[in-house]
Formats: C-alpha cells, sequence, structure tokens
C-alpha cells in the first residue's frame, strides 16, 4: 500500500505542478504595427516571437458616407495598391498562431456611423476587403483578417454596439471574426461604453496611459487596481488586458517601468481569470526598449 500511496502523491503533485505552469503562463502580448515605417515588416514583427496578437492600424477614415481611408505610415501607400504585398506577412504571422487584426480608428481619425444601416455598411465594407469576403479593391492583398479592433477615441459615441452586432454576424460564415477594443482606463469609456456590454468582443486592452485618473503611479497603485476591478468585473469580454506603452516616449504619461510592471503591478492583476497578459503602444516604440522581450517570461 505504501508505494501505491507514494504513487498517488506523486502523479498529484504532478498536476498541481502542471496546473500551475498553466496558469503562470495565461497571458499573452497584444501589440499595435503600422504607424512608423521604421519599425520592421509586420512579417517581422511577428517572428520575434514576443505577440500574440498583432494589430495593424489603421483604417482611419469611413463611416457616414465618407470613402474608407488607410494610413500605414512609411510602411506602403494602401491607395496605389502599394499594401497588398501585406498580404504574405499576414498569412506569414497566422501560420505562426498568431491572430492579425485590423484596427479602426485611432487618435487622429475621422469616423463616426451615423445609423445601424451606416453600420451595417462599414460592416459590409470590413468583411468583403479585409475579412472572409470579396472584394476586387482589398486595401492589404488575399489574406483573410482574424478581426476587428475597436480604437474609437474620436467621433461619437453612438451605433458602435450596431458595428459590432453585424461583424459578428459574419463569425456564422466560416471563420469566426475576433472583436477587440482599446477603450480608455477611466470607466466606462465614453465611446464604447454601450457596445462592450453587448458581450460580444473577445479581447479588450484596455489603454491605462495617458488617463492620470486610472493609470499606475508609484506612490499609489490604487486607481490602476480599481479601474482593473471595474473593467474585470463589469465588462462581459473573454480576456482583459492591460495597455501600456512600451516606452517613456510612447505617451504622454502612464509609462511603467519593467521593474515596477513585473514586481507591483502583475502580481495585483493576474489573479483574475480575465486577465489575459499585456497590450503595447506600439512596435515601432517597443524597438527601442526592448520592453517585451523583458516581461514576455512575466506575462
Amino acid at each position: 500500500m505504501t508505494s501505491y500511496n507514494k504513487l498517488g502523491t506523486l502523479i498529484i503533485f504532478s498536476l498541481v505542478i502542471l496546473i500551475l505552469a498553466r496558469g503562470s503562463n495565461g497571458g499573452g502580448i497584444s501589440i499595435y504595427w503600422g504607424q512608423n515605417g521604421n519599425e520592421g515588416t509586420l512579417a517581422e514583427t511577428c517572428a520575434t516571437g514576443n505577440y500574440e496578437y498583432v494589430n495593424i492600424a489603421f483604417l482611419y477614415t469611413f463611416g457616414s458616407g465618407r470613402a474608407p481611408r488607410m494610413d500605414l505610415a512609411g510602411h506602403c501607400d494602401a491607395y496605389s495598391n502599394g499594401c497588398t504585398k501585406i498580404s504574405t506577412d499576414i498569412k506569414s504571422c497566422q501560420s505562426k498562431g498568431i491572430k492579425v487584426i485590423l484596427s479602426i480608428g485611432g487618435g487622429a481619425g475621422s469616423y463616426s456611423l451615423a445609423s445601424s444601416e451606416d453600420a451595417r455598411i462599414v460592416a459590409t465594407y470590413l468583411w468583403n476587403n479585409f475579412l472572409g469576403g470579396h472584394s476586387s479593391t482589398r486595401p492589404l492583398g488575399d489574406a483573410v483578417l482574424d478581426g476587428i479592433d475597436f480604437d474609437i477615441e474620436g467621433g461619437t459615441n453612438q451605433h458602435w454596439d450596431d458595428l459590432a452586432k453585424y461583424l459578428s454576424g459574419y463569425s456564422k460564415k466560416g471563420k469566426k471574426v475576433y472583436l477587440t477594443a482599446a477603450p480608455q482606463c477611466p470607466f466606462p469609456d465614453a465611446m464604447l461604453g454601450e457596445a462592450l456590454k453587448t458581450g460580444l468582443f473577445d479581447y479588450v486592452w484596455v489603454q491605462f496611459y495617458n488617463n492620470p485618473p486610472c493609470q499606475y503611479s508609484s506612490a499609489d497603485i490604487g486607481n490602476l487596481e480599481n479601474a482593473w476591478k471595474e473593467w474585470i468585473n463589469d465588462i462581459p469580454a473573454t480576456k482583459i488586458f492591460l495597455g501600456l506603452p512600451a516606452s517613456p516616449q510612447a505617451a504622454g504619461s502612464g509609462f511603467v517601468s519593467v521593474a515596477d510592471l513585473t514586481s507591483k503591478v502583475l502580481p495585483i492583476i493576474k489573479g483574475s481569470t480575465k486577465y489575459g497578459g499585456v497590450m503595447l503602444w506600439s512596435k515601432y516604440y517597443d524597438d527601442q526598449t526592448g520592453y517585451s522581450s523583458s516581461i514576455k517570461s512575466h506575462i
């Protein structure tokens, strides 16, 4: 009987270690790419092995009758068919298990939705030009992106819930359409508050920067902790991410040093079952600091 007991104890101990190990590796890093021509290609970004999600930024003009426009900074010109070459990079990323998502909006765009019907029209455009539909004018070529990221920082707060519903509906046509969002950390978000209530969003990377009332302060972590709890408890999303600047130059405020992130912040937020990891703005700034490489093993 003694040997059986020892064997049973060993098996239980091994299972506990396995469960703990899985729990400690539960997070990933999401990165924004596309706003600086000096940040390397999309394929190079995915080849680092640091990221599980890459947001291509931005489709910055759309809705209310506007002709949709994309800006990928110095990478390519979407309106001379110069960005179709990125299709190969997208497929390379996806072959590594990385989700590649189109981010719509941004801080300097011209966009809004005039009605539920307008939201339907925009959803149809996104489906046909970036997702699983068909169009002769696909800006990024024939690669099928994994989803749409809502980085809505301007315009109005109207009908983003409609857009989420219409886009989600396309998941029934085969490949799942992932929905992600990048709200500001003051809760609820002024632009996406209603949309996030729909429960249709898979990943929400909350911007804990440029927002002093809820971002990290070395003198008081309470503001961040309280805001994080609100997001975790009140938003019906699959995973919530801590959005941070990858360098002090990447945002006006809110940068968290690697030491503070790993010793003070992550231990507080990783306990939640909704914890998804960290989002970084952006690939260019991450290149300057090596931030993702420094934190990857702690996420």
